[in-house]
Order: C-alpha cells, then sequence, then structure tokens
C-alpha cells in the first residue's frame, strides 16, 4: 500500500474515531447549564481567593458572550472541541485570553458534567411535573361534567357494573398524580450539587461546595466525590418516571381508541387529532393516540439502555456514561410532547352520553345488585343468591331484555324464590340507582365522585 494510501487510511480512522469520541453533537443541549455552572464556579473561587475579582468579571463576561454567541446561531459546533465543557472553554479563552484558563481550576469535566446533566433533568423534572399538574386539572374539568354520564364499567374488557364517566376520567387523574408525586420526591431526592467533587476524590484547593450548591439552587452539596462523579440515578429516575407516565398516557390512548371505534362511539376526537384514511373517505383513524401508545415503548427502550449500561460499571467515572444522555434528551421531549397533547385531546372530545347510557343495558350490569338485594333484604346466604340472580339473567336474555329492563311480574317468574319478592327490587336494578349506590368512599356514587372532585381541587390548588 502506498503511503498515500496509508495516510488517508490513517485519517479515515482518525475521523471516524473523534466522532465515536465525542459527544459534542448531542450534549450541547446542555449549553446553558454549563455556562451557568461556570459562573457560579468563577464566583466562589473568587470569593476563596483563588481567581482575582478582575479575572472573575472577564470570565463572567466572556461565558455571557458565548451564551449569546450560541444563542443566536453564531457559534459553530465543531467534533474538535470533544464536548460541550471544552467548546465553552475554548470559545471563552479565545475571547478574554489567559484567565480562561484558570477557570478549570478545582473542578474536573468528571464533576463538571455531572453538574450540568444534574441541572437539565432537575429543570425538566419541574417543568414536566407543571404540565402533569395541567393534564391533572383537565380530567378534573370534564369529570365534573359527567358525574351523572352513565359508562358501563369493565374488568376483562367484558361489562361489569355502571359506573359514572366522571368516576372513569378521575381513575386517570389518580394516575397522572401519583406521576406528580414521584417527579417531586426525585427532585427533592436529587438536589445536590456534585460541583467541587473534581475528578473522583475532591480537590486540595480551598473551594467552598457550600456557595456553588446554593447559587446553583441545590439544597447542599453531594457528600462524597466518588459516589457523586460515578452516579446517575437522577438520569435513571427521571427516565422511570417518565416511563410510568408514558404508560399511563398509553393506558387512556388505548381507551380512546377503542371509544371512539364504531362498536363504542363513546366519544368523537377533534378532527386536529383524528385522521381520514388515505383511500377510505368514510374512516377517521385515531392516528394521535396510537402515536402516544407507540411512543411509550421508545421511552422504556431508553431506560432500558442506561440500566444495561450502569450496571456493571466500576467506581469511578467511566467513558461508558457518556450514553446517559440521548436517551433522557429523547424521552424528555416525548414526554413533554405527549403530555401537551394529550391534554388537549381529552380537552377537544366529544362524549357521546347516549351511547355510554345505551351500552349500559347491554351485559346485565346490576345483576350483582339483586344478588346484594337478596342478601341484604332477603337474609340470604351469598352462594344461594348468586345462582337466583343467574336464573334471571337468564330470563331476561330469553326475553331479549337487560335486566335492568324486567318488570316486577317478570323477575317473579324466573326462580320460585323470588314470587314475593318487593316491588322495590325494581329500583335496585335500576342502572343510575345502581351506580349511586355504590357510595362508599372511593366509590361511584355521584356524591363520591363529587367529593373526589373536590378533593383535587383542593389539591391543585395548593400545588
Amino acid at each position: 500500500m502506498s503511503n498515500q494510501n496509508n495516510q488517508i487510511l490513517k485519517n479515515t480512522n482518525a475521523q471516524i474515531l473523534d466522532e465515536f469520541n465525542a459527544s459534542i453533537m448531542f450534549d450541547k443541549e446542555l449549553y446553558a447549564q454549563d455556562i451557568k455552572g461556570s459562573i457560579a464556579h468563577s464566583r466562589m473561587l473568587a470569593s476563596q481567593g483563588i481567581l482575582t475579582n478582575e479575572e472573575q468579571e472577564a470570565i463572567e463576561k466572556g461565558l455571557l458572550q458565548v451564551k449569546s454567541e450560541i444563542e443566536s446561531g453564531e457559534f459553530k459546533f465543531s467534533l474538535a472541541y470533544e464536548d460541550i465543557h471544552m467548546a465553552v472553554e475554548t470559545r471563552l479563552t479565545e475571547i478574554i485570553g489567559e484567565p480562561g484558563k484558570r477557570l478549570h481550576t478545582a473542578r474536573s469535566r468528571n464533576d463538571q458534567v455531572c453538574t450540568d446533566f444534574t441541572l437539565y433533568v432537575q429543570d425538566k423534572t419541574l417543568s414536566i411535573k407543571e404540565q402533569l399538574k395541567e393534564l391533572i386539572a383537565t380530567f378534573v374539568d370534564v369529570a365534573t361534567l359527567h358525574t351523572t354520564t352513565l359508562i358501563p364499567g369493565m374488568t376483562h374488557l367484558q361489562h361489569a357494573q355502571p359506573l359514572n364517566f366522571g368516576f372513569h376520567l378521575l381513575a386517570y387523574a389518580n394516575m397522572f398524580k401519583r406521576d406528580y408525586e414521584r417527579f417531586e420526591s426525585s427532585f427533592e431526592r436529587n438536589n445536590y450539587s456534585p460541583l467541587g467533587s473534581a475528578a473522583l476524590a475532591g480537590t486540595p484547593h480551598n473551594i467552598n461546595r457550600e456557595l456553588t450548591a446554593q447559587a446553583l439552587g441545590f439544597t447542599a452539596p453531594t457528600l462524597n466525590a466518588m459516589d457523586t462523579v460515578s452516579n446517575r440515578d437522577f438520569a435513571l429516575e427521571i427516565l422511570f418516571n417518565i416511563s410510568t407516565t408514558m404508560m399511563h398516557i398509553s393506558r387512556i390512548s388505548e381507551e380512546l381508541i377503542l371509544w371512539s371505534s364504531y362498536e363504542f362511539q363513546f366519544v368523537r376526537m377533534s378532527d386536529q387529532y383524528a385522521t381520514t384514511s388515505s383511500i377510505m373517505p368514510q374512516k377517521k383513524n385515531p392516528d394521535v393516540p396510537e402515536l402516544l401508545r407507540g411512543k411509550t415503548g421508545r421511552v422504556y427502550g431508553n431506560l432500558i439502555s442506561l440500566l444495561t449500561v450502569m450496571k456493571g460499571l466500576p467506581l469511578a467515572y467511566n467513558k461508558d456514561t457518556q450514553e446517559d444522555k440521548e436517551g433522557v434528551f429523547d424521552s424528555v421531549k416525548t414526554v413533554e410532547i405527549s403530555i401537551s397533547i394529550l391534554n388537549e385531546v381529552i380537552k377537544t372530545m366529544i362524549v357521546n352520553v347516549d351511547k355510554m347510557q345505551n351500552a349500559c343495558k347491554i351485559g346485565h350490569l346490576t345483576a350483582t345488585d339483586l344478588a346484594d338485594y337478596l342478601v341484604q333484604k332477603q337474609n340470604m346466604p351469598f352462594r344461594t343468591a348468586y345462582y337466583i340472580t343467574k336464573d334471571v339473567v337468564a330470563l331476561a336474555n330469553s326475553l331479549n331484555k337487560d335486566i335492568s329492563e324486567l318488570s316486577i311480574d317478570e323477575i317473579r317468574k324466573a326462580n320460585d324464590e323470588l314470587k314475593n319478592i318487593n316491588e322495590d327490587i325494581v329500583l335496585y336494578l335500576d342502572l343510575k340507582n345502581s351506580m349511586n349506590a355504590r357510595d362508599s368512599f372511593g366509590g361511584t356514587s355521584t356524591k363520591q365522585t363529587e367529593s373526589q372532585i373536590e378533593y383535587f381541587k383542593k389539591w391543585l390548588e395548593n400545588k
């Protein structure tokens, strides 16, 4: 092979290695956090006499110029910088000269990246939490309109008992409230400053980690430098929290897909969130809920990827953790847009009250009420009442009626044990009465649903 070919091969391999090794093309997302951390670090160094006030002022002014250049698009990112830290520091030194080289005193890229990434995760934890609060409020608002709207409650996707639609929606409000609380808890647990941990063992410089922690909005500095630079639990937590939230989004999306089908026709989604088939003009596809459901798999993959990266790493920092950011960035963007879109889907959907009501007359939803009546009013053993109820259901089927539509005479003919049954049994089999009979704490009655709504309104006011 000629020397020229050898040189070409070397240059190609070097370029491939640069691309493989560098993180600048994705960790540039952290530019604002990197500059914020560097300004806090420079102020601390000046307060400790490690930098002069003039050097610190020049550094801070230069960092703000770099930030402005990035945000205006003037700054050109290059693989030559390797990562966002070197990109900012290199440009800072170009602007202010020698003082720029002093900025990295008493820190390492190990604690620097952990600080940047923690700040990003904490910022996103708060913003996602606020989005969830808005989503919960939407579910509560729509639930308020439907505390008497009947819908068949299901188990195994089979008709079970009558509910009100508001109660059903509040089930999702509870799911998203737990998501909110997970993000809230994660913020508190992870709100500790890595800055000053240096490479893995701290620094011999006389720094003040409490000062930088306070300046960056952290509760306190982290306790152990070695744990700090190798820790990515905060990234795993936000990925888990997002995955759980997306699972809940996927569940309501599945119900929206079912409810909007011809078989159900419980809701009609806005044309913004359902599109006409390219070949069948009569058909609207629930594309947006399907995408919401599908993107759940994407964020699961990001969680599993980082868990796999972290599972075998020895202490302390390892280059493997460069793989921690892209999945988090992707999952954050996915959940942010997903919550926003779901919020609008729920706000704009049209509820077909009549279809829901009619669906409650399929499947004998008040059969359990008959059994409960016989236990409570006739003092029957439940198993006896159960078999008598089966006879009444069989009679209703033979008459092509729902059990809630039977007359007292028809009920009395179903079984000898019922020939003298009181006429008030008909009231117990009424769908709305059945729904309101479930008045235990947390139940589906209109009264309990309204109580749950009041609880959520107070909770939202205090958040």
